[in-house]
């Protein structure tokens, strides 16, 4: 499993360059290209497919945007008669795992900005957290707080806990529940175990504390959280592909790839699935990891932090919250955990990233201090035996810096 922490130091440290594979064309299978890749960014046309290449990864897209501006949108197939694989476009699908993170953080921080919560809230203020009968709640959630769900620093860590988000099995069997389980299900389940450490003492990250974050802005809405989201956030930005991602093969999407199966969590059937489809469900994972979108409307999204006076959906005060250092202050080598966010302050500014991965899925997004934003998607992720997924962060930052003239074109006009 790759650490989200050490993973992305490519967005602060120089990066490695690439290694060409000196065999003839003929020999190895070629990667197809879609979409638009400037000559002035080649560069960025020719890593990705020798990043997907190397590790056999059959759908990628990259989009990049400078200061705002749309400047490359590319999808990348791996095809080959053996092997089949539907043509990617700059408009396919791809589960964003936690890359989706911030938009969740995004949502809480617009209902602070509007007055409808405070991050000082106690989640107990919102939800009502009760366990399973015989089980008693720890009394230090009344010392969770937004910020702390936030920032990652509430008190559930998903390295120690036997009560997880990933575990719906064995939480249905634990409830005597049938699945598919619902999120109030997680909730009381995990609810019924104490937290791994006092509030506010330390990170530790937490899918579970994104979960809770879904919940609360169903609540403070009356609305279900991909609804709020789509009208607050993504209608403004003219975003109209983004979904939260179904567990079964949808419309529009990739095909996503593991070399593991399970057991489905979908149903009581036991059948033995692929992991991507039927190992976990996708509708709860919405506010923690379920978004599917493409690459475009990552980078499109982004332009609330890139383009915060265009957009007008977050104020100065909300962009400030969403960099913010939490309590416990900056880690030993320098970063934090904003809102949504892994932040690091760098000559000329903030760069701040997020990593996504589950079975199927591997994802980065990248802000630079500099105004290069980029969003790489893939249908697979690291698994044992494969070459290093985490190398794509220094790649793309090292070819940012490579660039000497940026292109003006605007490609936005093409896709929203």
């Amino acid at each position: 499993m790759l650490n989200r922490r050490s993973l992305l130091k490519g967005a602060l440290a120089a990066p490695i360059g690439l290694v060409a594979t000196a065999r003839p064309a003929s020999a190895v299978p070629t990667v197809a290209a879609r979409g638009q890749a400037p000559t002035a960014l080649a560069g960025f046309d020719r890593l990705m497919k020798d990043f997907m290449l190397k590790r056999g990864i059959t759908c990628g897209q990259l989009a990049i945007a400078h200061k705002g501006k749309l400047v490359f949108a590319r999808a990348y197939t791996l095809s080959t008669p053996e092997k089949y694989v539907p043509a990617v476009t700059p408009t396919s699908l791809f589960r964003l795992a936690s890359v989706g993170k911030h938009i969740t953080a995004t949502a809480i921080l617009r209902l602070a900005q509007d007055g409808r919560l405070n991050l000082g809230d106690p989640v107990t203020k919102w939800l009502d957290l009760e366990p399973v009968a015989g089980k008693s709640a720890d009394p230090r959630l009344a010392k969770v707080t937004m910020w702390r769900l936030l920032q990652h620093t509430a008190g559930w860590d998903r390295e120690v806990s036997s009560a997880t988000t990933t575990h719906e099995t064995v939480i249905a069997r634990a409830l005597g529940k049938s699945l598919p389980l619902r999120h109030a299900d997680i909730m009381r389940y995990v609810t019924g175990y104490p937290l791994d450490f006092d509030p506010g003492t330390r990170m530790a990250y937490s899918n579970y504390g994104y979960l809770l974050l879904g919940r609360v802005i169903e609540k403070v809405t009356g609305r279900s959280y991909e609804s709020y989201v789509r009208s607050a956030l993504l209608t403004p930005l003219k975003i109209a592909r983004m979904r939260v991602g179904s567990s079964l093969p949808a419309a529009g999407e990739v095909r996503y790839e593991s070399a593991y199966t399970s057991t489905t969590v979908l149903d009581d059937s036991g059948d033995i699935v692929p992991t991507p489809y039927g190992g976990f469900s996708m509708a709860n994972r919405d506010s923690y990891g379920g978004w599917a979108a493409a690459a475009v409307d990552v980078v499109r999204f982004a332009r609330i932090f890139d383009l915060p006076t265009a957009t007008g959906l977050l104020n100065s005060t909300s962009l400030s919250r969403a960099f913010a250092k939490p309590e416990i202050g900056v880690s030993g080598d320098g970063w934090w955990y904003g809102a949504g966010w892994y932040v690091r302050r760098v000559t000329g500014g903030l760069n701040t990233w997020h990593v996504g991965e589950m079975a199927g899925t591997f994802t980065y997004l990248c802000r630079r201090y500099d105004g290069v934003t980029y969003a790489a998607l893939f249908n697979r992720r690291q698994e044992e035996g494969t070459l290093s997924y985490g190398d794509i962060d220094p790649l793309l930052y090292r070819a940012a810096d490579a660039v000497t003239t940026w292109p003006t074109t605007d490609y936005t006009s093409l896709y929203f």
